[in-house]
C-alpha cells in the first residue's frame, strides 16, 4: 500500500471536486480523480492508501460498485472518506460496512478540515493505527520470536510466554486476535480459552489454536473446542500470512 496517495472516485471531475484535490495536493499527498466505474477504478485502486466517494446532488453510485469497492477494500485494508448530501451519505453507511469509513462531510465541504482529515489520515496509516493487533501466546521463545518476525510488518504483534501473562496483559489492553498454543504447561490453550469465554471482556476475542501435533485425533480435539481456527505449528510464513488475511476479511 503506497504511504501518501489517495483517490477521489465520483461521476464527473466537478469544480468541488478539483477544489479538494488541490488542497490535498497542496498538503503533500499525492490525489487524482477517478471517474467511478469498475475498470477505472480497478486500474488505480492496487496504489492508493486512501479512497474518497465523492457525490454530486443526486450522483450516487450504483450498488455494484459499492459491493466492488467494499471487497476491494477488504482484500487491501483501505478506508474511505465519503462528501455528499446527508440523503446520499445515509445511502453509503447502508451500503458500506461502518468499519471500511474513516470520515464523512456533508455539503458544503470545509475545504481545509477535508485536508486536514486526509492528513491525519496518512500520518495514523504510516505509524500503524489502522493496523489489525495480534497477541502471541506461546511459551516457546524462540517461536515467539520468530512469529513476531513474520507478522510485524502487517500486525500490530504483542506477546505472552504463558496464559496467565496474556491474562493479564488482556486485562489492560485490547487486540483483534488471539493466536493460543494448545500445549503449554502450568495453564494449557483449553484454560486459557475457558477463562477468556467465560470473561465479559475477552469472551468475544476470536482465538486461533497453534498446535504441533497435525494427526486427526489431536486436530478434532483442538476443533471441538470451537476456537475460530488452528494453525498447525509447521505452517510456514507466507501460509499463515495468508490465511490470516482470509481471516480478518471474513471477521470484518
Amino acid at each position: 500500500m503506497a504511504a501518501d496517495r489517495m483517490i477521489v472516485i465520483g461521476e464527473k471531475e466537478s469544480f468541488i471536486a478539483r477544489v479538494l484535490i488541490k488542497k490535498v495536493q497542496d498538503a503533500g499527498v499525492d490525489c487524482e480523480f477517478v471517474p467511478g466505474t469498475i475498470n477505472n477504478i480497478n486500474s488505480k485502486i492496487g496504489g492508493a492508501s486512501l479512497i474518497t466517494l465523492f457525490m454530486d446532488e443526486g450522483e450516487r453510485p450504483h450498488e455494484d460498485i459499492l459491493h466492488f469497492l467494499t471487497e476491494n477494500m477488504l482484500e487491501k485494508e483501505l478506508q474511505m472518506m465519503v462528501v455528499g448530501e446527508q440523503t446520499d451519505i445515509d445511502y453509503i453507511r447502508d451500503q458500506v460496512p461502518a468499519e471500511l469509513i474513516y470520515k464523512v462531510f456533508s455539503r458544503p465541504v470545509d475545504n481545509m478540515a477535508f485536508a486536514n482529515a486526509v492528513s491525519d489520515y496518512i500520518v495514523k496509516a504510516k505509524n500503524g493505527e489502522f493496523r489489525k493487533s495480534i497477541l502471541v501466546v506461546d511459551d516457546d521463545p524462540q517461536f515467539l520470536t520468530l512469529i513476531r518476525e513474520w507478522l510485524k510488518g502487517t500486525y500490530k504483534v504483542a506477546m505472552a510466554n504463558s496464559g496467565l501473562q496474556a491474562i493479564k496483559w488482556l486485562g489492560k489492553n485490547k487486540v483483534d486476535l488471539i493466536i493460543l498454543d494448545h500445549e503449554m504447561p502450568v495453564t494449557s490453550g483449553p484454560q486459557v480459552l475457558e477463562m477468556l469465554r467465560s470473561d465479559p471482556e475477552t469472551q468475544s476475542i476470536p482465538v486461533i489454536f497453534l498446535t504441533g501435533k497435525g494427526d486427526k485425533e489431536s486436530v478434532m480435539s483442538v476443533v471441538a473446542l470451537k476456537p475460530e481456527g488452528y494453525f498447525l505449528k509447521t505452517t510456514q510464513k507466507d501460509e499463515l500470512l495468508e490465511k490470516l488475511k482470509e481471516f480478518f476479511i471474513l471477521h470484518q
